[in-house]
């Protein structure tokens, strides 16, 4: 079983290469761990997946307003937030390659099980005692915490009063841009601020392609709630999260719910609801969903002296607003999206694989093509369908390199859902062949009806 994950693994990552979809980062320099580029077909994707995201929870709501906070902030949110002080995780060391790995990482792949409940010392005396070792075989020093977020400066000083950090979260961006967007707008309860953008993480061991890697982006919003009516919005909130993962063609049959208990909690948590997807690598968590209570803004007022307060106008109580935030992972949900899309058969007797991708998200929506690409009457008429579509789908391609049936793979591969060719009977009667991606049909319909099929 574990040799067919990995198998599929190593097939959608060499198909995104293959296909401009994901490269890595810096390759023609060896390249640098736990970072990659998206190509051209991969930013599109997820383009299309951010502006689903932002219709759905921000865009297409009274209640919701966006912003863009900065990377580098003040250092002191950091430190109100409890990142500098506490944002770690469990080292350990290669006693002979000095390379560094993941604690717990190393007592999973050991077969410990219990490992997220342990504490550090609890993780060092089992690596003592059971003599596990490093992934090249190697002694392993002591468990120590690693602290995750990497450190810049600003200025022309130096020093220690230059330090900064690049952001670890999105969050923090909108709880110090609460106050502002409420002097500005003097919204009601219950408000949210929504923002798409990087976070940074000093990965110790990046892992498993783009799940757990050093620069990533986020999907958040931080829903401003009154403290009695929290369960309601957190129960809305849980809905619009399956509502969200239909909506872009993960398998609902994939995605579960897993109710985070007490010590597992993040500590500004009372309730937490991680969403995990069945990647080829095992279930990992793909969204969270938690009740922050009034936590972040508390802390913030108290370090920053300032009153990040809210005031009920019917009632005039003055009060913290609580938290509700649904954080999603863009990579990881590209990544859900490529595996469980990735898919082989068998069409004409001849093997194929495809990317079974729910249109809404295809980087390419329909190709067209000219049957022959050297008889000139057939390529201008087939600029002229490219030409009339693109007016009604942008995500469009002109394809006319090497046989139809090696476009047809092409575009399946790419996960374009149709495929439009103009061939003689088109110049004779102006209808051209539509093929649908996944059953591999193909029916002789106008032009017309082919933006229509596609729209």
């Amino acid at each position: 079983m574990a040799e067919k994950q990995n198998d599929t693994m190593e097939k959608v990552i060499s198909l995104c290469k293959r296909r401009g979809f994901i490269y890595q980062g810096s390759e023609i320099y060896g390249g640098l761990a736990g970072t990659f580029d998206y190509g051209p077909l991969g930013v599109t994707l997820k383009n299309r997946v951010k502006d689903i995201w932002w219709k759905q929870f921000v865009e297409g709501r009274e209640d919701m307003y966006g912003v863009d906070a900065a990377i580098i902030m003040n250092k002191r949110v950091w430190e109100a937030s409890g990142h500098v002080g506490g944002f770690n995780d469990p080292m350990v060391e290669d006693l002979k390659t000095k390379k560094r790995y993941r604690a717990d990482h190393i007592l999973e792949e050991a077969g410990i099980e219990g490992v997220p409940e342990m504490t550090l010392e609890q993780m060092d005396a089992l690596i003592k005692e059971k003599g596990v070792k490093s992934p090249d075989g190697n002694p392993l020093g002591d468990v120590r915490q690693f602290n995750m977020m990497l450190k810049t400066e600003m200025g022309v000083l130096g020093g220690e009063d230059a330090v900064s950090y690049l952001r670890p979260e999105t969050a923090q961006g909108m709880f110090v841009n609460f106050k502002n967007v409420v002097d500005s707008f003097s919204p009601k309860l219950p408000f949210g601020l929504g923002q798409i953008g990087k976070a940074f993480r000093n990965e110790i061991a990046p892992r498993d392609f783009i799940f757990r890697v050093r620069e990533f982006e986020q999907m958040e919003v931080e829903y401003f709630v009154h403290p009695d009516t929290w369960k309601e919005h957190f129960a809305h909130w849980q809905k619009e999260i399956h509502s969200f993962i239909k909506t872009i063609g993960l398998p609902e049959d994939m995605v579960h719910e897993l109710e985070v208990e007490g010590e597992d909690r993040a500590h500004y948590s009372e309730r937490t609801i991680d969403f995990e997807f069945d990647y080829p690598f095992g279930r990992k968590e793909l969204y969270g969903l938690a009740y922050r209570t009034d936590y972040d803004l508390k802390k913030h007022m108290e370090h920053s002296k300032q009153k990040i307060q809210f005031r009920d106008d019917t009632t005039n109580e003055v009060f913290v607003p609580h938290v509700i935030e649904p954080s999603l992972g863009l990579d990881r949900t590209i990544l859900a999206i490529l595996t469980s899309a990735y898919t082989e058969d068998i069409v004409d007797g001849n093997e194929r694989v495809f990317l079974k991708l729910a249109k809404e998200v295809a980087p390419i929506q329909v190709a067209v093509s000219p049957l022959l690409k050297n008889k000139p009457e057939l390529v201008a008429m087939a600029r002229e369908v490219f030409e009339e579509i693109k007016k009604v789908v942008p995500r469009i391609m002109f394809d006319d390199n090497g046989n139809i049936g090696k476009r047809y793979r092409r575009q399946d591969e790419i996960g374009t859902p149709y495929c439009v060719v103009i061939d003689y009977d088109s110049l004779e009667d102006g209808t051209v062949t539509i093929r649908e991606r996944d059953t591999g049909e193909q029916k002789r319909v106008s032009v017309a009806e082919v933006v229509g099929i596609i729209a």
